[in-house]
């Protein structure tokens, strides 16, 4: 009688996910190896690609799980200001997520879940705008959207990058950004 050896992990696909995005947290996306996630997982090196089937599938689940955080962080978000800062939230709490959101070169484009994540956030970032006043967003909502989406991306890019250490010493990065909005958004 052959007996087959198999393994339970138990959630070896979220496990892979929480692998990686501390590897890209800590030394970027491009230090990303199935391999090493596979022994930090204490699996196969074949098992990860079980769920992801290559690094681009991986990448690609992350930012699709990072799109549907995004979406949900903004859902009820009382306005476009308050839409920003939890943007900006967003980003300071799942750094990994972000960093790979924002490159599509890492990214399976066509991916359904990836589309219908990146709608849903997109979705919730033109409601703040819609409730503008039309003297607010101007003669082109698209463009308004663009400006508050450049606004919110720029300042949360610029936080995570430290570059606003200096700048903010020991300011609240939210009241800042608020701030922000007030100047440009009256």
């Amino acid at each position: 009688m052959t007996s087959q050896r198999t393994y339970h992990h138990g959630d070896l696909r979220r496990a892979v996910l929480t692998a990686a995005l501390d590897v890209i947290a800590a030394e970027g996306p491009g230090a990303l190896s199935l391999r090493d996630l596979a022994r930090r997982a204490g699996v196969s090196h074949a098992a990860p690609a079980h769920h992801f089937k290559d690094r681009t599938g991986l990448l690609t689940a992350i930012a699709a799980e990072g799109y549907d955080f995004l979406s949900e962080a903004l859902a009820d978000a009382p306005d476009l200001r308050e839409r920003g800062v939890r943007y900006v939230r967003f980003a300071t709490t799942h750094p990994a997520h972000f960093q790979v959101m924002f490159q599509p070169e890492l990214l399976r484009a066509d991916d359904p879940h990836l589309t219908a994540a990146r709608q849903r956030a997109g979705a919730q970032l033109r409601a703040g705008v819609s409730q503008l006043p039309d003297a607010g967003r101007g003669d082109d909502s698209r463009l308004a959207g663009i400006a508050a989406w450049s606004l919110a991306h720029g300042f949360a890019t610029l936080l995570l990058s430290r570059n606003l250490n200096g700048p903010l010493a020991d300011q609240d990065p939210e009241e800042v950004f608020r701030s922000l909005t007030e100047l440009l958004f009256r």
